[in-house]
């Protein structure tokens, strides 16, 4: 039988409208007693929840994951509780047999013998960074979604903007485009080209021989409002970000040290993992949790997938965006080399994911010592094994085997 870790503690099944909670009492012959109370999520029923608790003794709390719904139990039990989060794939009841009771008594049950790894939940004033930075995030793909749409107003009008100017939204393009929802005919597009356009203007004159009609244009005037509304609200956020980043700025710093990272990408990191690294074992844990590591799926011997795993959804584009951006930096080559090594037997993708766990491990070493981004480790670590070493007479021996035809040299 496993090891009662909690004597007394309490599992939590979480709704919308209301939580189930069960507290199991062990004794010293190892019986288990069991009291369960049901409380709406009302904030003063769940503060009903905390004295309940207290009332009996139990300071350790495991609770369900379900959406959102977890953080106004967590906020009021965080200050005085030792609080456990657990993902519902690993507390889940047998089918069948599951009530809301029952539930909340299963989580205790397995809570008490310390079988539940739970979630990583930063301190406040991260999950407050955190929480703006994936706003920040959502008003970027609305803002993208709107740039599709503005170009489908085009495409549909037989305007060919898109395949003279690299960027429809740049300089010359928003300038012809203003000028044709002015006044939607036929004009010279010369005096609305930027000095810096390389496109001939002859192109630019051929590619507005379209016909864009009222309904279009009023839906592209409505597109280009809702853009630089979303716009003035990304740049208001974007200050708020940086008032509660402030207090982590020199970690901030840190994380800028590191090739491929720039302005708000450290910001969003900080936001994803935090500031302390001690809640993680190793870089290892950190990058599992990251969704950098292949899944564990093997029977038989044989390994099913070796697929990275689902999680870190907001943590692990980002880190391949600066993985993507640190391969092309030449002030950096430790980390093209490693990309263009591992390019040749696994390809981009394979690739482009170690890089990004090449970063996060940086990152998570840089925020534990609390030292600068030093590229000389990575160039130690680069050179061969003494073993890997062979002398000329060798070297041509390998050669000849391969079906090389070596020749002495003059």
């Amino acid at each position: 039988m496993p090891k009662i870790v909690y004597p007394v503690c309490c599992g939590i099944d979480v709704h919308k409208s209301f939580v189930v909670a069960c507290i199991a009492s062990t004794d010293s012959a190892l019986v288990t007693t069991y009291k369960s109370k049901r409380f709406s999520t009302f904030t003063g029923d769940l503060r009903r929840l905390a004295e309940w608790l207290g009332q009996n003794n139990c300071r350790d709390v495991c609770m369900e994951s379900t959406g959102k719904y977890w953080i106004p139990v967590w906020n009021i039990l965080e200050p005085t509780y030792k609080l456990v989060l657990a993902h519902p794939k690993y507390v889940k009841a047998i089918k069948g047999k599951k009530t809301d009771k029952r539930d909340a008594k299963w989580i205790a049950d397995i809570f008490k013998h310390d079988l539940i790894n739970g979630s990583f939940i930063p301190p406040a004033d991260i999950r407050q960074l955190r929480d703006l930075v994936r706003y920040r995030l959502k008003l970027t793909s609305y803002t993208t979604g709107e740039k599709n749409r503005a170009q489908n107003c085009f495409t549909v009008s037989n305007i060919k903007l898109d395949d003279v100017f690299s960027d429809v939204f740049g300089k010359s393009a928003t300038a012809i485009t203003k000028r044709l929802l002015e006044n939607n005919e036929s004009f010279d597009v010369t005096p609305y080209i930027s000095k810096k356009c390389k496109t001939p203007v002859s192109e630019i004159q051929a590619a507005m021989d379209g016909v864009m009609c009222e309904t279009q244009a009023e839906k592209l005037r409505i597109i280009r409002s809702h853009m630089e509304n979303l716009e003035l609200c990304k740049l208001n956020l974007e200050s708020e970000i940086l008032s509660l980043a402030e207090k982590f700025l020199p970690q901030i710093n840190l994380v800028l040290t590191v090739p491929g990272i720039k302005d708000f990408a450290a910001a969003a990191i900080i936001g994803e993992i935090g500031v302390d690294m001690s809640v993680f074992q190793t870089s290892r844990h950190l990058c599992s949790w990251a969704g950098l590591t292949p899944q564990n799926d093997q029977s038989a011997g044989k390994k099913k997938t070796t697929r990275v795993s689902r999680a870190g959804v907001y943590l692990k584009p980002l880190l391949v965006q600066c993985a993507l951006c640190a391969i092309r930096s030449k002030a950096n080559p430790e980390i093209a080399n490693r990309y263009n090594a591992i390019k040749k037997r696994r390809g981009h993708k394979k690739a482009i994911i170690a890089i990004a766990r090449m970063l996060l491990t940086a990152i998570y070493n840089i925020l534990k010592k609390n030292e600068s981004y030093n590229a000389e480790l990575y160039r130690r670590s680069d050179k061969p094994p003494i073993q890997r070493e062979v002398s000329v007479e060798q070297a041509i021996f390998i050669l000849q085997r391969q079906g090389y035809l070596v020749t002495a040299s003059c």
